[in-house]
Formats: C-alpha cells, sequence, structure tokens
C-alpha cells in the first residue's frame, strides 16, 4: 500500500469516492471507505456484498479489518473512518467496537443511517465507546454516484 499523506477530511473523502466507482464497475453498491491514522490509509475498503456473497462484506468493515491488521490490534482508537455514505447500524457498531476516533462520511441515510439518520449508534451514551462525527464531506457528489447506480438499475429492470 502506498504512503501518501492525505492533509484533510476532503482529500480522503476522494480516496473513498474512488473505491465506491470501483464498486459500481463491479455492478455493488457504490460505497467506498479508507481508515486513516495521522493522515495516513490504514485501510480501504469498498462494497463487495455481492460479489463475496456476505451481507456484512460493507466498505466499512472491509476497511476497519484492514487496517486492524495493518496496526496489529483490534483497537483503532486514533483513527478516522472515512465513508461515502452514512453508515448502517452493523458498520456503526463496528466503528464503535472497534473504538474509532471519528467517522467522517459524506451523504446521510435517512432511512436506514446510524449515525444520525435513523438513530445515532456512534454517540450512544450506553455504549462503551463514543464516535466523534462530521457528515456532509463531498455530499454531493456521493449523493450522485447512488442516485446514478440505482437510476441504471431502474433503467435496466424496465427494459
Amino acid at each position: 500500500m502506498e504512503d501518501l499523506l492525505f492533509r484533510n477530511d476532503q482529500a480522503l473523502m476522494r480516496e473513498a469516492l474512488r473505491l465506491a466507482r470501483k464498486a459500481a464497475a463491479s455492478d455493488e453498491v457504490p460505497i467506498g471507505a479508507v481508515i486513516a491514522k495521522n493522515g495516513r490509509v490504514i485501510g480501504r475498503g469498498y462494497n463487495q456484498v455481492e460479489l463475496l456473497r456476505d451481507p456484512t462484506a460493507h466498505a466499512e468493515i472491509l476497511a476497519i479489518t484492514q487496517a486492524a491488521a495493518a496496526v496489529g490490534d483490534w483497537r483503532l482508537n486514533d483513527c478516522d473512518l472515512v465513508v461515502t455514505k452514512e453508515p448502517c447500524p452493523m458498520c456503526a457498531g463496528a466503528a464503535v467496537h472497534a473504538r474509532l476516533r471519528r467517522v467522517v462520511f459524506g451523504c446521510e441515510d435517512p432511512r436506514g443511517g446510524a449515525a444520525g439518520g435513523v438513530l445515532n449508534l456512534l454517540q450512544m451514551p450506553q455504549l462503551n465507546h463514543r464516535c466523534d462525527i462530521a457528515s456532509g464531506v463531498l455530499a454531493q457528489e456521493c449523493s450522485a454516484l447512488l442516485q446514478e447506480f440505482f437510476r441504471a438499475k431502474r433503467d435496466t429492470a424496465e427494459k
């Protein structure tokens, strides 16, 4: 893995968007995620649910797994997750369990998001850890990619 230094959330989100486009090219829901530690990406993932036939193969889960392997520990306290869409409950739960410092996402998911959309698992006071949240980073680009993907799916289904 190349050792690039990403200077801000937007730069990290552009990398997540690159991965999301890779997912779309594989006919997967276009969501990409990166985990950064001190501005360096230590984990990458994009949705591979269809490819792996695994309902847990979300971008965030794959990035967390790769980051934990890179660090040599499941605790990712000083790491940030940057993902193109608001995490679902499974991915938000994994972020809390991995003790991620921050979760940064692009577009909101008002019907299934667990970072404030439907519920906020990332900051539940009853849990042993809470993640800081930053939302709306390159939201339009992230949203457009998802809308484009599902529009093409609908068009194909109608033919």
